[in-house]
């Protein structure tokens, strides 16, 4: 039998949505309360309720939007994979489908706030670091087994290119995001995935 999920469950996945798109687009410090109670059509009573504090929602919207997101577009493909690195190459090469255009341009929420929110506040900084460590300790594992099963090459520093792909990753959608140019992306993703190629004794 389906589990019914309560009203009170639906408003605050309500909210959290509307709250990361209104923040993808302001920055969290531009974002907008009101405007996320426009949309919502809620009332601040409704807000407040589930989250007591813009700052609470903000790193509601890390937690509960941006990290399934990477979840389940990076790191559980990845862990599932017979193939790992096989399957962080053809990540890569469909990332530019997967965000559209409107996504590259508007760039990546986690990089987004990383470089609006670090420098400020430290509860932000240790939640956007968790999903950066995950991040690369995830793809660090995939090569470590394209190493174990002689598709990486032996003297590749695993950890290290791990993080390399990443910075490289949200490079290419920042500078993406300023030039406003989704070809830029992904001719800068095409690169990074010439690279983990190159790592590579097969694939």
């Amino acid at each position: 039998m389906a589990t019914k999920i309560k009203p009170q469950d639906l408003t605050r996945e309500k909210l959290l949505s509307l709250a990361f798109c209104e923040i993808h687009r302001q920055g969290f410090q531009g974002a907008s309360i009101a405007n996320i109670l426009e949309s919502t059509q809620l009332t601040k009573g409704a807000l407040y309720h589930h989250f007591p504090t813009k700052h609470a929602l903000g790193l509601a919207v890390v937690d509960e939007i941006i990290a399934p997101q990477l979840e389940s577009m990076v790191f559980q493909p990845l862990r599932d994979s017979a193939n790992p690195v096989a399957t962080l190459l053809e990540i890569i090469a469909g990332v530019a489908s997967f965000l559209g255009d409107e996504g590259i341009m508007l760039g990546c929420p986690l990089n987004n706030l990383m470089q609006e929110m670090s420098p400020l506040d430290e509860q932000f900084r240790h939640h956007l670091n968790t999903i950066l460590e995950t991040w690369q300790q995830t793809i660090s594992n995939a090569l470590l087994q394209g190493q174990a099963d002689c598709i990486i090459k032996p003297e590749v520093d695993c950890p290290a290119a791990a993080l390399f792909i990443i910075s490289a990753w949200e490079g290419c959608i920042s500078i993406a995001k300023n030039k406003q140019s989704p070809e830029t992306f992904k001719l800068c993703m095409k690169q990074l995935h010439d690279y983990v190629q190159s790592l590579t004794n097969r694939i």
